[in-house]
């Protein structure tokens, strides 16, 4: 773990002294946006954009989901980092390489875009090779542009935030990330018991939530799938793998909850997805780059999980 100061890398990881042990992860800084006109003066064409993503990382993998559903591997090429970081954060190898650029380290993606840059080092990536600069990488306005921006690229019209549900799909994503998606963060690093307790009480209440939730409807927010399940998903796929162990998330797993593990098989068993989940990289990851967690930096061969298995969700059909 690392971050850049002025464009210089500095090892180091997430201070939470001044915020009581309490995990705060630090907004985007790049909210550039591609238009499917290029009003915004980033026009959506084919092989322009470049998506530098971890199979690891939850965040990126989103941004994975969409390139695939919205098919989008041909319009959008792919850079992978090397699950385990280095002592230079994210890393390119022989076997990984950028072949869009050619950088070693994901830390001159950002330096390449602005020289000065200060704060963390993060995928997802959204690259422009035209202007060579970061367009954005906020992983939940990437999703939005994959989402729309490039549809006449795909003739795919498929949308995964349709304006009669966006309100709901909003409250859920808030209430998902604060809750979920960044609360397994805050209760693996925390840096003091107590605010761990409080993240991981809030843990299990939105789980719990959740799982009465999709005891009444097949998605979260009705009878189609939206952005807002992908976004839950990449943390559940993650969750007993990962989270239940080195995260300290350990009140019950999601193979616990019948709802939200019928839920996770049904997301998961739909067309290509599967091909964007890769546990050794995502075991790998957390395992071996958190050396402030796990100094040992031994990877667990468990858990056996078959997310292969049939499912109940066709109940709601």
């Amino acid at each position: 773990m690392g971050y850049l100061k002025d464009g210089v890398w500095n090892d180091g990881w997430y201070d939470t002294r001044e915020s009581a042990g309490e995990f705060l992860r630090p907004d985007a800084q790049f909210r550039g946006r591609v238009t499917a006109g290029g009003a915004s003066g980033f026009p959506a064409e084919a092989g322009r954009y470049r998506l530098y993503v971890s199979y690891a990382c939850p965040w990126a993998h989103r941004t994975l989901i969409f390139r695939k559903l919205k098919r989008l591997e041909d319009v959008i090429p792919l850079s992978v980092v090397e699950p385990v970081m280095s002592p230079e954060g994210w890393a390119f190898s022989a076997e990984l390489p950028d072949d869009g650029n050619g950088f070693s380290y994901l830390h001159q993606v950002y330096t390449t875009a602005r020289p000065d840059y200060s704060g963390r080092v993060t995928v997802p990536v959204l690259w422009d090779h035209e202007t060579r600069t970061i367009v954005s990488n906020e992983s939940s306005e990437i999703l939005r542009m994959l989402n729309s921006e490039f549809n006449r690229l795909t003739d795919d019209r498929e949308d995964y935030y349709p304006a009669p549900l966006r309100r709901e799909i909003d409250d859920i994503n808030g209430y998902v990330y604060e809750r979920i998606n960044n609360g397994v963060y805050r209760c693996g690093f925390a840096g003091t018991q107590s605010a761990y307790e409080v993240a991981f009480d809030r843990l299990f209440e939105a789980l719990d939530e959740l799982e009465e939730r999709l005891d009444r409807r097949r998605y979260l927010a009705g009878g189609r799938i939206t952005e807002a399940d992908w976004r839950l998903f990449t943390t559940l796929v993650r969750f007993d793998a990962v989270y239940h162990g080195h995260f300290k998330c350990n009140l019950r797993r999601i193979e616990d909850y019948p709802n939200l593990s019928n839920y996770l098989r049904e997301l998961y068993q739909v067309p290509g997805i599967a091909e964007t989940v890769d546990f050794d990289h995502i075991k790998r990851h957390y395992y071996g780059s958190h050396e402030h967690i796990n100094p040992t930096r031994i990877v667990p061969k468990g858990p056996a999980l078959d997310l292969t298995r049939p499912h109940d969700r066709g109940r709601f059909a």
